[in-house]
């Protein structure tokens, strides 16, 4: 089976995906389209052959307070900034009927590296997520994300995504 990551299109079949989370198949089912509409996020689809979405995620800008990151972070951005620009990913899910294919780390990466990309043309420290639940925590910690202090958010910095697609 062949998958593509696309930006979401009409002719995806988003009625039928389930990750079996309530709120990613809800927002999936009847919000995305006017977030993307709204220019609020810009959501890509895993497209499985027949339209199918066997997977999603959502980005978009956003900004963090200095006083959030880890000291060490900190330290290296200038003091005139108290906000910092970082791309969110909102949501990152996959479909109940993919689950242990690998495609979770797939569609991570593919996210970070649009990530990256996109920090080239429009600064951006750092990809911020905010876990849904512990599962999501530990997922995104397995791949280099930390957890913000006084913070559920966590973050990878712009300078480790480089180095994961550095040639």
């Amino acid at each position: 089976m062949n998958y593509l990551t696309v930006p979401l299109k009409s002719n995806h079949k988003k009625s039928d995906f389930s990750c079996e989370k309530l709120s990613l198949d809800r927002y999936l089912h009847e919000q995305v389209t006017q977030d993307v509409k709204r220019k609020l996020s810009a959501c890509f689809i895993l497209e499985g052959n027949d339209n199918s979405v066997k997977g999603y995620y959502t980005l978009s800008g956003s900004s963090i307070k200095k006083e959030l990151l880890p000291e060490d972070i900190r330290r290296k951005m200038p003091p005139a900034y108290h906000d910092l620009p970082v791309t969110l990913l909102g949501r990152l899910a996959i479909d109940r009927s993919c689950r242990g294919q690998g495609l979770g780390e797939m569609i991570l990466l593919d996210a970070l590296s649009r990530s990256y990309d996109n920090s080239m043309i429009i600064g951006s420290i750092a990809v911020v997520v905010d876990p849904l639940d512990e599962d999501a925590m530990a997922f995104y910690k397995k791949y280099g994300f930390i957890t913000l202090p006084d913070s559920d958010k966590m973050f990878i910095a712009m300078k480790t995504i480089e180095s994961l697609f550095k040639d």
